[in-house]
């Protein structure tokens, strides 16, 4: 892994939005989140939420010898097991194409079940080790507590539409891009599911190289004091730059650069970033369970969502 802080997204002649473009069109999921992410988004979360619970992390989370061959995630549970007062921890393995973290390319669930405890591993027959096999699905139903765990973006859909149809709490990893995405829009508009505190945007590859891709926590936990919130500009409309305001053709007021019009009755739009920064938490939900694509002068522009001030 560099040790080298990444160069910022203007040095690199990116944008914001340029990034979540390309988040949308990520298909490769051999990646994994450094260990510092995870540690930095869990410690932001109360200890109780932990206390005598049983944590599943259930994408390909391997528990191995050293931190080479272990899931950030399954490490940081191990390192903390008895901090957090866990009951227990279950990880399971998944037998995808390749050997992830030096792990083999069969499936397995690991097993943790007190702090002296080192752990054990079965291999049950036909187990692939994917979310989505009736022994992943029996444990998330049946044992499960808290699940957390950064699933492929390419499965996200499946992913949710399971853990959220569970009614297990979670923190997990997902595309930035869902709050403005169809298929996820209904589950925030229902107040199923809402931001973590951080977003991801650097990851590693099997060859323990850096690479980009646009992610975010997302959670059902909640979030007290959101650091985030300092992001919201909710301001009169008439105190908006105007440059940072514009009608579209139909005449929907659209906002950017995190300003948000707090005198403004009628529904407008807004990208993903103020809905990561907490506006369905400050008196604002979302008007539709779709997305929304403003159209200004016959020009389609990036998707959006509609809210309104309740």
């Amino acid at each position: 892994m560099a040790k080298n802080k990444p160069e910022t997204l203007e040095a690199r002649g990116l944008t914001r939005q340029a990034l979540l473009h390309k988040a949308r069109k990520a298909d490769y999921d051999e990646f994994y989140t450094k260990y510092e992410d995870v540690e930095k988004e869990l410690n932001m979360y109360s200890k109780s939420i932990w206390k005598n619970k049983v944590v599943f992390c259930n994408c390909a989370d391997a528990v191995g010898n050293d931190k080479l061959s272990t899931s950030p995630f399954s490490l940081y549970f191990f390192r903390n097991f008895r901090t957090l007062g866990l009951k227990k921890l279950i990880c399971t393995y998944y037998a995808g194409k390749v050997g992830e973290f030096n792990q083999g390319a069969k499936g397995y669930i690991f097993t943790k079940t007190g702090y002296s405890d080192i752990g054990t591993k079965e291999y049950p027959k036909d187990y692939t080790g994917s979310f989505d096999h009736p022994l992943s699905l029996k444990i998330l139903r049946e044992e499960a507590d808290v699940v957390c765990t950064n699933p492929p973006f390419s499965r996200a859909i499946d992913y949710w539409k399971i853990l959220i149809e569970s009614g297990k709490r979670f923190i997990i990893i997902s595309n930035i891009s869902n709050v403005v995405t169809l298929a996820f829009v209904p589950y925030f508009k229902e107040g199923k599911v809402w931001a973590g505190y951080n977003r991801v945007d650097w990851y590693l590859t099997p060859k323990r190289e850096l690479t980009e891709a646009a992610g975010h926590w997302y959670t059902n936990i909640p979030i007290n004091n959101r650091p985030k919130y300092k992001n919201l500009k909710l301001i009169p409309l008439s105190n908006i730059p105007t440059k940072y305001m514009k009608y579209d053709d139909s005449k929907t007021l659209i906002v950017n650069n995190g300003y948000i019009p707090s005198d403004y009755k009628k529904p407008f739009a807004v990208s993903a970033r103020p809905v990561l920064n907490g506006l369905l938490e400050k008196g604002y939900v979302l008007v539709e369970d779709k997305v929304y694509y403003p159209c200004i002068n016959g020009k389609n522009c990036f998707a959006r969502v509609l809210v309104k001030k309740i």
